[in-house]
């Protein structure tokens, strides 16, 4: 098979067996919307740069419990099996792929749960739309190579999140600074910047990942 094939193949595994089981993403929506109700509980009201910045809050644990669990089953015996028929490089993207497919949905829910239950107004739906979409685009890419890294170590979950901080402060940082310009009405002129460093983040992490995930595979 080709590396498309190989990618289209193992994506439909995995969806297949995440349809069967449901378990991720029933108990990381159950997180995000239980996270959302007792923070507005809390809170009731917040200006606007604090209840941007509680929604990536909460949207950065959900992904990091979400994607935790992504080489979870290609582990041991099932490991070898993957290594003697497809291409490692097939395995980092096909979950790539997959994962921000889950991060897309699960921030769309998010935002959506979040804005019903905490609602505030926003200035530039179309930034903000945006800032989701890269973040979720991110957020996938970035604890996909890192949960990787991690399954070496037996899906240790400390490893993973001390793996990706030095990376997931700065991505934050500039998730909020667009999103905030959503918020405010601000302009795509004057949002470029934060995009082209979203966009230049994920392209580098894709690439070190289809560089290094071959090397991990076969140790």
């Amino acid at each position: 098979m080709n590396l498309f094939t190989q990618v289209k193949t193992l994506i439909y595994k995995d969806v297949l067996l995440e349809w069967r089981s449901k378990y991720a993403i029933n108990s990381i929506l159950l997180y995000v919307v239980s996270t959302v109700f007792v923070c507005y509980q809390s809170f009731k009201s917040v200006d606007s740069p604090i209840w941007n910045t509680l929604f990536w809050i909460i949207l950065l644990f959900a992904a990091i419990n979400a994607m935790s669990r992504s080489f979870l089953q290609e582990t041991g015996s099932r490991q070898l099996y993957y290594y003697s028929i497809v291409s490692p490089k097939a395995i980092i993207l096909a979950k790539i792929i997959y994962n921000t497919f889950v991060m897309v949905l699960l921030s769309s829910i998010a935002f959506i749960v979040y804005n019903l239950i905490f609602s505030n107004e926003v200035g530039h739906w179309g930034i903000y739309m945006l800032s989701i979409l890269l973040g979720s685009i991110s957020f996938a890419t970035v604890f996909t190579m890192v949960a990787g890294i991690s399954a070496k170590a037996g899906n240790n979950s400390t490893i993973m999140a001390i793996l990706s901080f030095p990376v997931i402060i700065p991505l934050l940082i500039v998730l909020i600074n667009l999103s905030q310009q959503g918020v405010v009405g601000g302009t795509f002129e004057g949002s470029w910047k934060d995009i082209g460093v979203l966009l230049s983040i994920n392209l580098v992490t894709i690439a070190v990942s289809l560089l290094l995930f071959p090397y991990l595979w076969r140790d």
